[in-house]
């Protein structure tokens, strides 16, 4: 192959590399910017009276604690956690074995251990008990998603309430791609 052929072949090359890298980054930035109001400003809620809080499961265990002051604070009677790790989860385990006379405490792991799970829990008890209004506490970027998911499962009013923490890029990175996956597979799977 002549000299030029060859030198051709490799602009080519890094031309197409280029348009590669800069078709990636710019699909990156449209899903990041998509997913502004889904994840970084989903319609969260301000507390108010309701029959239940639910607390959703999850690594963050300060949304546990934020769940159970406003529980102290009578924004409703009734306490309602999510517990994925049963008996694996001390902290949890100790505190559903304790007595907490601000309000009534209710645990349950999820079946299966997702948020269609606690959404299966929380029809059920909602139908045992009546309820109508239901805080669900989670994270931030996981409000639009349980919305969508316990809307499915629970035909009474939900006020979606954010725990209040300030996360890192990289925290923020993970939940687009967590939340993302987890919206396919409610999409793909409708239902409760």
């Amino acid at each position: 192959m002549p000299e030029t052929a060859r030198g051709v072949d490799a602009a080519r090359r890094r031309r197409r590399l280029r348009i590669g890298a800069l078709s990636v980054c710019l699909v990156l930035l449209a899903a990041a910017i998509a997913g502004l109001p889904v994840y970084v400003r989903p319609q969260a809620d301000h507390p108010r009276t309701a029959d239940a809080i639910v607390i959703l499961g999850g690594p963050d265990y300060r949304r546990y604690s934020f769940g159970f002051g406003l529980g102290a604070d009578g924004w409703a009677p009734n306490v309602v956690v999510s517990n994925p790790n049963g008996a694996d989860d001390p902290y949890l385990t100790d505190y559903c074995a304790a007595r907490h006379p601000e309000f009534n405490l209710m645990c349950f792991i999820p079946d299966p251990e997702t948020t269609k799970g606690e959404g299966r829990e929380l029809r059920r008890l909602a139908t045992q008990y009546g309820w109508r209004t239901v805080i669900v506490v989670t994270i931030r970027p996981h409000i639009s998603r349980a919305r969508f998911i316990l809307e499915q499962c629970f035909d009474g009013e939900l006020v979606m309430v954010a725990l209040p923490v300030r996360m890192s890029f990289f925290e923020w990175m993970f939940h687009y791609a967590y939340q993302s996956a987890g919206y396919a597979r409610a999409i793909l799977q409708p239902g409760c």
